[in-house]
């Protein structure tokens, strides 16, 4: 059964960046997580934007950063036993890699399409699905763009745009909206 309302953000940006606050933040993506029967088997991941406050590219010789509830959520998600993925058009994926590696968080995600910046997410999430065998309508997608959270929801993958990066938030919207669009059949 999902959560009833408005998810509100209960642990906050100041909050977690001190010590311990991406530990709150992991309890309570766990908290939501387990309030679900039906869950993603696949959750994937656009970078700029999305998981990072910048454009990796523009940012090429500073130090990468993730929004403030993301980490905590991507490990809620790993030890919950979901996979991850990242699907990214960057125009610097070896920025965007080397990121993900100084973030200690490049070994969280099972496959990454990063690149191809010319090429549409479509075509990421047909890599992804050939490379996972999931099935579209089994994956969970957050993004920035709204161009690419339609097209990958045409697919039925269930899509959720994110404005301020992923939060608690979006989490609780994408775990809500996956299990609203699932059908039981008999």
């Amino acid at each position: 059964m999902a959560p009833t309302g408005k998810t509100k953000k209960r642990v906050s940006d100041r909050e977690t960046k001190k010590n311990g606050g991406e530990k709150k933040v992991k309890e309570e993506a766990i908290r939501f997580i387990e309030t679900f029967h039906l869950l993603p088997r696949l959750v994937v991941f656009d970078l700029d934007y999305t998981l990072w406050p910048f454009y990796c590219e523009c940012r090429a010789k500073g130090e990468p950063c993730l929004y403030p509830e993301a980490k905590g959520i991507l490990c809620a998600l790993k030890e919950k036993g979901i996979d991850m993925a990242i699907a990214s058009r960057s125009a610097a994926p070896d920025f965007a890699n080397a990121f993900l590696e100084k973030l200690g968080i490049k070994a969280l995600f099972v496959t990454k399409e990063i690149g191809h910046s010319s090429t549409h997410k479509r075509d990421h999430f047909q890599r992804i699905h050939s490379s996972t065998g999931i099935p579209f309508n089994s994956m969970l997608f957050f993004d920035d763009d709204t161009k690419n959270t339609q097209a990958v929801s045409d697919m039925g993958v269930t899509s959720i745009l994110v404005s301020n990066g992923l939060d608690l938030d979006a989490l609780s919207r994408g775990l809500t909206d996956f299990s609203a669009k699932i059908v039981y059949t008999v």
